[in-house]
């Protein structure tokens, strides 16, 4: 009988509790060996436990003051040691496993790395609910999305005549990976970056998406000059609507125009 190879499926919980769980993401939750699950919610812990006998929180690799990358790498470590071991794994993750989700895209590339199989399900993240919640099409202006602390560490070309979409806004101008909160200073910081190119009273939204069926999401307006005055959390973006109308490309549009005539 041959030796059982390892293999890691990371799957996404989706972002409200029982709602956005696909059905091979459930499956692979409910074949593997072992699961692995990393949700801040306890309640989503259990509803997962609901599911298999053998389910470890990856959460307790958190901690405040230690750097997230020393996190991260002990979470694929955890992983990666039962599928190395022969255990078929799921990693179960809040949201979708590849959107602002390291620890997914690690262990599956290190785990293809070393010859086993490994997968990534998508699943329905906080920007599916921020267009559902907010009444965003995308292709209707365009859509620019940052990660907050990368906004401001680097310098990025904005348009805006576009929305504006800031990540993780509550941890905004972290250098150390190692916080949970920045506070008042920090966002004061992004709040004259963005007054580059915004007016200090433009209307922005402070948005969370719902994590239990009978909550509603976090839809706060506010000027941008306020920023600094309300609580942001981990999980919290900021939405910068249009400021300018889009401006025509002539010169495109002219020679568009000829292509036409001689086609």
């Amino acid at each position: 009988m041959g030796v059982k190879k390892g293999a890691l499926a990371c799957v996404g919980l989706g972002m409200t509790l029982g709602a956005h769980l696909a059905p091979r993401s459930r499956n692979y939750i409910e074949q593997a060996d072992v699961v692995f699950v990393a949700a801040s919610d306890p309640l989503v812990e259990l509803w997962v436990q609901d599911m298999h006998a053998d389910v470890r929180s990856l959460q307790p690799f958190y901690r405040e003051g230690k750097p997230r990358s020393e996190t991260y790498r002990q979470m694929v470590n955890a992983m990666l040691a039962e599928v190395r071991a022969g255990q078929q794994v799921c990693g179960a993750f809040y949201g979708h496993p590849g959107v602002f989700a390291l620890v997914p895209h690690t262990a599956i590339t290190q785990a293809r790395s070393e010859g086993f199989d490994a997968v990534m399900e998508a699943a329905v993240s906080a920007e599916d609910c921020l267009y559902a919640d907010l009444g965003i099409d995308p292709g209707t202006f365009g859509c620019q999305h940052y990660e907050a602390s990368q906004f401001m560490f680097y310098q990025r070309r904005i348009d805006p005549s576009a929305y504006l979409i800031l990540w993780q806004v509550g941890v905004a101008g972290d250098r150390t990976l190692a916080r949970f909160s920045t506070g008042a200073a920090f966002r004061q910081l992004l709040v004259e970056l963005l007054a580059q190119d915004y007016p200090r009273d433009h209307e922005v939204i402070a948005y969370e998406a719902a994590t239990l069926p009978i909550a509603s999401p976090r839809t706060e307006r506010l000027r941008l000059s306020d920023l600094t005055a309300i609580k942001l959390t981990q999980e919290t973006t900021l939405v910068v609507p249009p400021a300018q109308a889009m401006q025509i490309n002539q010169a495109i549009m002219d020679r568009l125009a000829g292509l036409q005539e001689n086609g």
